[in-house]
């Protein structure tokens, strides 16, 4: 090999070793990405829960999995959802099998006791939602009528205070999309669920005949959060998170699209 064939040789190598050496380096700044480092986590929810998470044409969406996906972002975390249906979804993440879950999930004492949660992110309260011609203008007005219910909800056990524990008036259903649907029938007389899902069914349904009413002094106001099997590794970076999104704007704005007004941030530091 002459000189003039080494020196072009050398040239070759060089330009290869440079050229390496600048993957290495395009591939050591992406792993500075945390979500490099961090586990795919597996996300449970019941899409039976309009607007917050429902099924639209096989895809589950809603204003939870919107703000889902903004956590997720801002937490660095890759992850995959599951429409598993309610108790399912209560057992999946007791057992640990879930990382976490959200699907309108109200955050109460008992609860606690079994999972752990974020901060609030949604207040909400109940309303009755009746056929056109019932005399019902406040929740003990129901103590005589069929009521629906979502099995295992908090409205269910709202309307246990007033009807009795397990009362054979109280007709549970798997979801609030089939105990609307069991109002409409005729099967029950009213369905007690939380307010925002009453007013998004009587908004989308003017031929059901039906309407509803809010009763503060019967129902009181509560809290939505997610929900981490007890003693979640990833809460704390989840609900890092989800502060993060509410104080840069982020919240307000899938808020706003999906409830056309601004919200009370306030509320939920409270």
């Amino acid at each position: 090999m002459n000189k003039w064939m080494i020196k072009g040789f050398a040239v070759f190598l060089l330009a290869i070793l440079v050229a390496c050496g600048t993957d290495d380096s395009s591939d050591q700044a992406e792993g500075t990405n945390d979500s490099d480092d961090k586990p795919t986590l597996s996300v449970v929810t019941e899409a039976g829960f309009m607007p917050f998470t429902y099924l639209d044409k096989g895809e589950v969406v809603g204003f939870d999995i919107d703000l889902l996906a903004a956590i997720m972002q801002e937490a660095g975390y890759d992850y995959e959802l599951d429409n598993v249906g309610w108790d399912a979804m209560l057992l999946s993440v007791e057992d640990g099998e879930a990382d976490l879950a959200i699907a309108g999930i109200t955050v109460d004492e008992d609860r606690k006791q079994e999972y752990d949660f974020t901060a609030p992110y949604f207040e909400s309260t109940h309303k009755v939602v009746f056929r056109e011609g019932e005399d019902i203008t406040s929740g003990e007005d129901i103590k005589e009528l069929n009521v629906g219910v979502q099995s295992g909800t908090t409205g269910a056990a709202a309307v246990e205070k007033i009807l009795g524990k397990n009362h054979e008036n109280i007709s549970k259903y798997d979801s609030n999309t089939l105990a609307l649907m069991s109002l409409q029938s005729g099967d029950v007389d009213t369905v007690v669920t939380d307010n925002v899902v009453a007013e998004e069914y009587v908004a989308n349904n003017p031929d059901a005949n039906v309407e509803m009413i809010a009763d503060p002094d019967t129902f009181e106001s509560e809290f939505y959060g997610i929900m981490f099997p007890k003693g979640s590794e990833i809460q704390e970076d989840i609900n890092e998170a989800l502060q993060t999104v509410i104080d840069n704007g982020t919240y307000a704005e899938i808020y706003q699209e999906w409830f056309g007004v601004e919200p009370n941030i306030e509320v939920l530091t409270q």
